[in-house]
């Protein structure tokens, strides 16, 4: 069956079906996809609670998830109406690949995205800028990070980040402020989301420690921004860790 019309609930996957795909094939977004700026499509709700009547009501030919992004029960109410679901699954960078592939060349039919041979290169490339050992935290209020088996980590680790917390049992833990500033690393990356960090909102926590302030857009997204992420990730990780023993 050919797929026209898609709802994505993926922010990551908006944008790489919005750079892959022609015009009006997004029929539904989340009121999460930012990118790309002005995205004519109809907003369905958030990733952990989409509004499944107006999605069904739209009339998708696929709707676009992911196992980390939403909640189970949502997919299956959409199954339960007759549309079909897309689940991807993506914990590290050459799985990203993979999924991208099968997404755009395998479910849409898409002629393989320039963008995508791009992001591959580009990690191909890649060597480490440093040698730290971090912890990154994703949340505050409470404070939790990233554990084990995450996407962000795979990108970190490539970069010369060794994450402290990636042998945690959870895969994104709570971790109280104290602990955290008394773990010994010499680096803390704080990403601008899910939880906005920034220059007056995080580094204060951890005295001593260099922050590396990243955008989360290139640490956690996948799809166009991959390929930029290499260069921009280094050079925060470099203005970071440029007093920092390995950096």
């Amino acid at each position: 069956m050919s797929v026209r019309r898609v709802v994505s609930l993926v922010p990551s996957l908006t944008e790489a079906v919005a750079a892959s795909a022609p015009p009006g094939t997004l029929a539904g977004v989340t009121d999460w996809c930012t990118h790309p700026a002005g995205l004519d499509a109809v907003r369905v709700g958030g990733t952990k609670n989409p509004d499944v009547e107006r999605i069904v009501a739209l009339r998708p030919d696929l709707v676009i998830a992911n196992e980390e992004e939403n909640r189970a029960p949502d997919l299956v109410a959409l199954r339960a109406a007759g549309v079909p679901v897309l689940v991807t699954e993506i914990r590290d960078l050459p799985q990203a690949l993979r999924e991208l592939d099968r997404l755009l060349t395998g479910a849409l039919g898409l002629p393989r995205p320039g963008w995508l041979a791009d992001a591959e290169a580009a990690w191909a490339r890649v060597e480490p800028v440093g040698a730290w050992r971090a912890f990154v935290p994703v949340w505050r209020r409470p404070w939790m990070v990233l554990g084990r088996d995450t996407f962000a980590g795979d990108l970190l680790a490539r970069l010369g980040v060794a994450n402290a917390y990636g042998c945690h049992p959870e895969r994104y833990p709570k971790v109280p402020a104290a602990e955290l500033a008394a773990s010994g690393c010499d680096l803390v990356v704080l990403p601008d989301e899910p939880y906005r960090f920034t220059a007056q909102d995080g580094p204060e926590a951890f005295p001593g420690i260099p922050a590396a302030l990243v955008s989360g857009r290139h640490l956690t997204w996948y799809g166009p921004s991959l390929a930029e992420a290499p260069a921009v990730l280094a050079d925060a990780l470099r203005a970071a860790g440029a007093t920092v023993p390995g950096g």
